[in-house]
C-alpha cells in the first residue's frame, strides 16, 4: 500500500501532526498531484481555527500549492493535462459551474467555491487531489517555491491592480508591505504605475525602495497618511493589503477624484468611511477576491517576464507547525513555504 505524509490538525486550533495516509486515485475530472511546495497563507487560519462554516477535522490546510501531475483521472487528458505537468492550485480550487456567478463566467465568486483545505485536503502534504479546472501551468522560469505563493498572494494583488481603474503613469499606493504588499509593490512598478508604499515605521523605507517603490509614506509619522498622499498629488488607486480597517480608512481622503480603494486585506472590523467622502469626489470602494486558474497562470507568466518573485523562507513539511506559528506571529519575511525536497 502506497502512502504519503501530510501535516494535519485533528481539532480546531490543535497542533500540527505529521501523519501517513494511503494514496488514493483521482476521480473523473481530477488529478493527483505530487506536491513540491506549498505556501502558508494567513487565510489558512480561518480553516485551522474552525472559523469557516463546514470545516471538517482532521484537516490538511494549504491553498498555495505547486507540484506535478502524478496521476490524471478520467477526462484530465482531454482537458490538456498529463503526467509530469508542473501546476499550481491556489485559493481558487474549482467551481460548481451551476450557480448564477458560474453561469455568467465569474467563477472566482462561485457560491460553492472549492477552496483547498476547506472543500478538500490541501497542500500541506506530499500528495493531493484537485479538480482540473483549478490547475494553472507553471512557467519554466519559476521554481515550485516561487509559484506556490503566486497562486494566492500573487494573483490577488496582480488581479486587484490590473482590474483597477489605474492606467500606466497613474499614481498607485500599496497599503502594507507584508506577504501581499511586497508582491503588490513589484506588480505596480512593473505595470508602469508611479508606486507609493504606505507602511508602519521609517525602517521599511529601504524595503519599499528595494521592491521598486518610487515613494514611501510612514503611517506612524505626524503627517496623516491622506495628507501625505495629497502632497504627492493623490492616488488614483489604493491597494489595501493590510488587514487593518483603521489603516485602510486613513487612505480614503488621499484618493484623487474618481479614485478607487481596492480592498484585499481581510478584517472583520468595519471601515469608517462616510458617504460624503465618496460622493463629492466620485470615489469608489471595491472588495477584490483572488482569481481563477487562468488568472493565476497570467500572474505567473507576468512574474516570469518581469523577474518578480515572492520573498520566502522555505522549510520542510515536517516543520509545518513551527512555520505556521511564525506566519501567525507576523515574523515571516515575507512568505513561509513548505517543501518536499
Amino acid at each position: 500500500m502506497a502512502t504519503y505524509r501530510a501535516a494535519q490538525v485533528a481539532t480546531a486550533n490543535g497542533p500540527f501532526e505529521i501523519v501517513e495516509r494511503e494514496v488514493t486515485g483521482p476521480g473523473p475530472g481530477h488529478v493527483r498531484l505530487s506536491v513540491e511546495a506549498c505556501g502558508i497563507c494567513h487565510s489558512d487560519d480561518a480553516f485551522v481555527s474552525g472559523g469557516m462554516p463546514g470545516v471538517r477535522f482532521p484537516l490538511v490546510p494549504g491553498h498555495e500549492v505547486a507540484g506535478r501531475v502524478a496521476e490524471p483521472g478520467q477526462g484530465a487528458a482531454e482537458a490538456g493535462w498529463k503526467v509530469g505537468d508542473r501546476v499550481t492550485v491556489g485559493w481558487f480550487g474549482g467551481s460548481c459551474r451551476r450557480c448564477t456567478a458560474c453561469r455568467q463566467g465569474d467563477f472566482i465568486v462561485c457560491e460553492n467555491l472549492k477552496v483547498p483545505g476547506w472543500a478538500y485536503d490541501g497542500g500541506f502534504a506530499e500528495s493531493m487531489i484537485a479538480p482540473v479546472d483549478a490547475l494553472a501551468r507553471i512557467p519554466e522560469a519559476l521554481s515550485a517555491a516561487d509559484a506556490g505563493p503566486l497562486a494566492c498572494a500573487g494573483v490577488t494583488t496582480y488581479n486587484g491592480l490590473r482590474r483597477s481603474t489605474a492606467v500606466p503613469g497613474d499614481r498607485v499606493a500599496v497599503l502594507g508591505l507584508g506577504g501581499l504588499g511586497h508582491l503588490g509593490t513589484q506588480f505596480a512598478v512593473a505595470m508602469g504605475f508611479e508606486t507609493v508604499v504606505i507602511a508602519r515605521g521609517p525602517e521599511k523605507a529601504g524595503l519599499a525602495e528595494q521592491f521598486g517603490a518610487h515613494h514611501y509614506i510612514d503611517s506612524t509619522a505626524p503627517t496623516p497618511v491622506a495628507d501625505a498622499l495629497r502632497s504627492l498629488g493623490g492616488a488614483k488607486v489604493v491597494l489595501a493589503t493590510a488587514g487593518n480597517s483603521e489603516a485602510i480608512t486613513a487612505t480614503v481622503d488621499g484618493l484623487t477624484h474618481r479614485g478607487e480603494l481596492v480592498v484585499i486585506g481581510v478584517t472583520p472590523e468595519p471601515l469608517g468611511i462616510s458617504p460624503l467622502q465618496l460622493i463629492m469626489p466620485g470615489r469608489s470602494v471595491r472588495g477584490h477576491p483572488s482569481g481563477t486558474a487562468q488568472d493565476v497562470q497570467d500572474t505567473m507568466d507576468f512574474s516570469a517576464l518581469h523577474g518578480i518573485r515572492p520573498t520566502a523562507e522555505t522549510v520542510p513539511l515536517a516543520e509545518a507547525g513551527e512555520a505556521y506559528r511564525k506566519m501567525l506571529s507576523g515574523a515571516a519575511r515575507f512568505r513561509m513555504v513548505l517543501t518536499n525536497d
